[in-house]
């Protein structure tokens, strides 16, 4: 069961890799979506999206675009880079993105439209030996079964090896649950025509809990996409990995982060990979996440976010931590908590 972090906007970069990284990593590494047509152009920033730090083996480029030739050139490039394969995003809901034509508006779009760009990508990364792959949605509000396995039928015959299935519709957010059953439906699907797809799982997992609620529901999967939970704990991956399938419950899993000195760590890289105009939106929105691990979240969140620089934000969490030292270590997998799974 492959563990995997999903690809999300100012978030999946270099610097939150490499602290996730400092926990043991995961197996798979989703970089943030790198507009295709700005990767081609050249654009003084590119180059940031481009690192593979801090395990380049297991990067999986992900594309977006509404435009078939810059997608597959796009492609090309990345193509001939580090890492496992090349994804393309059929999941974001992003007004500004589904109105270029990107994104979820693939899946709307005339089919004829998205088969080409499906084989012609595909046919590009393969013929790199790299995989090909695809991260979706269950289509609009309106959408039937039959119509999203006729969307899946149409990438197998065109030969994406793996997709990865955020189980909601265009617009749904995050206040309601992930259908998950929708998931093992896949799988059950998929294994009935004998693709040979990898179904992942995007949504609904933060913790060794939800994870194995994730397995149970999405019998057969290959992997589980963690996004928003691994911005907030960049050690989700070990505390889900720590769940040992040996049959009882064990103390060995048990571990504490030590929550400012993470912070001080997600700083420095963010220093080391970013470009100084690109600090206010990443620390803004890690921190978004990341202060729902002390009590008075809010509050913590408040002041990080008011002071988007690397020298504020250490500065706050040092003064947090300095008047309520009691928060500042967390401890993870005590053993009431463990459990047989992956």
């Amino acid at each position: 069961m492959k563990l995997i972090l999903a690809p999300m906007a100012t978030l999946t970069h270099a610097a939150l890799r490499s602290t996730i990284a400092q926990f043991g990593g995961c197996d798979e590494y989703y970089t943030e979506m790198i507009q295709a047509g700005t990767l081609l152009t050249g654009g003084p920033f590119e180059k940031y999206y481009l690192f593979t730090a801090p395990e380049s083996e297991k990067i999986v480029w992900q594309i977006t675009g509404g435009k078939i030739p810059a997608m597959v050139e796009a492609a090309k490039m990345l193509s001939q880079m580090d890492g496992i394969g090349v994804d393309i995003n059929m999941g974001c809901c992003a007004p500004d993105i589904v109105r270029a034509g990107a994104g979820i508006a693939w899946m709307l779009k005339d089919r004829r439209e998205t088969e080409e760009l499906v084989e012609q990508v595909g046919a590009v990364v393969r013929g790199a030996g790299k995989r090909f792959s695809v991260k979706l949605r269950l289509g609009d509000e309106d959408f039937t079964t039959e119509g999203f396995f006729s969307f899946v039928d149409m990438l197998a015959q065109r030969g994406v090896q793996q997709v990865a299935l955020h189980p909601r519709t265009k617009k749904e957010k995050y206040r309601r649950p992930p259908r998950l059953h929708y998931v093992g439906q896949l799988v059950k699907y998929i294994e009935e025509k004998g693709y040979a797809i990898q179904v992942v799982l995007n949504g609904g997992v933060s913790d060794g809990a939800s994870a194995k609620k994730a397995q149970e529901q999405g019998s057969g999967i290959s992997g589980i996409m963690i996004g928003r939970a691994a911005a907030q704990k960049p050690w989700v991956f070990k505390q889900i990995a720590d769940y040992r399938a040996i049959g009882q419950q064990v103390s060995s899993g048990a571990f504490t982060v030590d929550l400012l000195e993470t912070a001080r760590n997600f700083i420095e890289q963010l220093q080391h990979f970013q470009p100084q105009e690109f600090y206010k939106t990443r620390l803004q929105r890690f921190f978004a996440f990341y202060s729902d691990n002390v009590q008075f979240a809010h509050h913590l969140r408040t002041r990080l976010l008011n002071h988007p620089t690397p020298e504020g934000c250490l500065q706050q969490l040092e003064e947090y931590f300095a008047a309520a030292p009691h928060e500042r270590f967390k401890e993870e997998n005590p053993p009431h908590e463990q459990f047989n799974v992956l």
